[in-house]
């Protein structure tokens, strides 16, 4: 039954009801939700880079499981971004911020030092994969 006016149809209620954030009506998962997957997956890709490098060739246990914890994780993550983004684009996003990452996390361990030169390309950096999603 429709209305005219800013009275609502029945029928525009209930096809409302029961909607959930980042699924579109029809059951498909919109495009945001593989963004934040690739987002995730690259941070873990940072993980399993540092972990790595801690395992001391897997000679360490804590490290090496970490390692290959995430590094699973960050590759599934990577597939099913994949399946929704352009795979070019996905793995140049993925790889830049696993890379930015890998950067920040031996700073913060104070196992390499920033300087304004590596500052500098790392912004450039970002702006790339900023740019890459910006013109997916």
């Amino acid at each position: 039954m429709h209305r005219v006016g800013w009275e609502v149809s029945a029928r525009a209620v209930l096809a409302d009801e029961g909607a959930v954030p980042a699924l579109r009506q029809d059951g498909q998962i919109g495009i945001a939700v593989h963004w934040l997957v690739l987002v995730l997956s690259g941070a873990l890709e940072a993980v399993w880079a540092t972990a790595l490098a801690a395992s001391d060739g897997f000679r360490r246990p804590r490290p090496t499981v970490l390692f290959a914890v995430s590094l699973v994780l960050s590759m599934v993550g990577l597939a099913w971004a994949m399946t929704a983004l352009p795979a070019g684009t996905a793995y140049a996003v993925w790889v830049g911020i696993g890379a930015v990452g890998t950067v920040l996390l031996a700073v913060a361990r104070r196992e390499e030092r920033l300087g304004a030169g590596r500052a500098a390309l790392l912004v450039v950096l970002v702006a790339c994969v900023a740019g890459l999603k910006a013109v997916a």
